[in-house]
Formats: structure tokens, C-alpha cells, sequence
């Protein structure tokens, strides 16, 4: 089995092995939205939810998510991150999430920044599901990334929501 990175010569999975990269400048960009009802929205805009701060405490979990990478995504490089940001924007449905996580490394961050965006949304829907059950997470996806052998990438534009 050739050409598969997280498989040896015989079939089993590994841990790509990236010593002998050079390390540069990496960053990821990931986003997704949360869509839900006018009532959950005005609540976490207005800091009126019942359990708190639920823009707040998803941000301090998706970069706790991001920094944990390594130990929930299987043959994931546990990372040293310079840098993790969760960004949110309000908009007419819902919540758009926006994380990048950045490092000076051997391997990128793409993965990192995903789960920091993943774990931020499913803090928003656990922080708000008392007055929306039936919220939809959705879109999330990498928006970008930079540095590394296979250079920069950038997702094509999509939707309104801008996740």
C-alpha cells in the first residue's frame, strides 16, 4: 500500500512521521454556523440564556478544543500552537464561528482550527438547547490555510451566512 500517508507497508495505521520537514509559518482558518430560532438568538445576543455567557464560554472551548487536537483526532500530531482565535458574528439565523490556529511547525493546523470551530458550535447548541433544541449546526469547513509544503488555499466563497 503506497502513497497512503497514515498507512505503513503493510496495511497499518501510523503516525506520519514529520522530523525531517522544515518548519515554517502555518496558519488554518475554519468556520461553520449554527442556525436557530429568533427567541435563542436574541437570548445569546442580549447575555439573557440560562446557563451564562454562551458566546464566551464557547470561545474559551473551542480553543481549549484546539489546543486537544492531538488526543480526540486519531494519528493527529499533539501541536505546540502560537496562537488560537474563535471569532463569532450574529446573523439573521443564527451564529457563524470562525477559529484559526496558527504555529511555527512541521505540520498544519488545519485540523486544530476545525475542531475549535466544531467544539465552539456544539457549546453554543449545549449552552442554548434549553431554548432551541432543534438547532442545526452546519457548513463547517476549512476557509483557508497557509504555509506548509503544499503551499496556500483559499475555499471558494459560499452562502450568506459566510460559513
Amino acid at each position: 500500500m503506497t502513497g497512503l500517508t497514515h498507512l505503513d507497508s503493510h496495511g497499518h495505521a501510523r503516525m506520519v512521521d514529520v522530523g525531517g520537514k522544515a518548519e515554517t509559518q502555518r496558519l488554518a482558518v475554519a468556520g461553520g454556523h449554527i442556525r436557530m430560532s429568533g427567541e435563542a438568538l436574541a437570548a445569546i445576543r442580549d447575555g439573557a440564556a440560562p446557563k451564562g455567557d454562551v458566546l464566551a464560554a464557547a470561545r474559551i472551548a473551542g480553543i481549549m478544543a484546539a489546543k486537544n487536537t492531538g488526543a480526540l483526532i486519531p494519528l493527529c500530531h499533539p501541536l505546540a500552537l502560537d496562537a488560537v482565535r474563535v471569532d463569532f458574528t450574529l446573523t439573521d439565523t443564527g451564529v457563524t464561528v470562525t477559529a484559526s490556529a496558527s504555529l511555527t511547525g512541521r505540520t498544519g493546523v488545519e485540523m486544530e482550527a476545525l475542531v475549535a470551530a466544531s467544539i465552539a458550535l456544539l457549546t453554543i447548541y449545549d449552552m442554548a438547547k434549553a431554548l432551541d433544541k432543534g438547532m442545526v449546526i452546519e457548513q463547517v469547513r476549512l476557509l483557508e490555510k497557509r504555509g506548509g509544503k503544499s503551499g496556500d488555499w483559499k475555499a471558494a466563497e459560499r452562502g450568506a451566512e459566510g460559513a
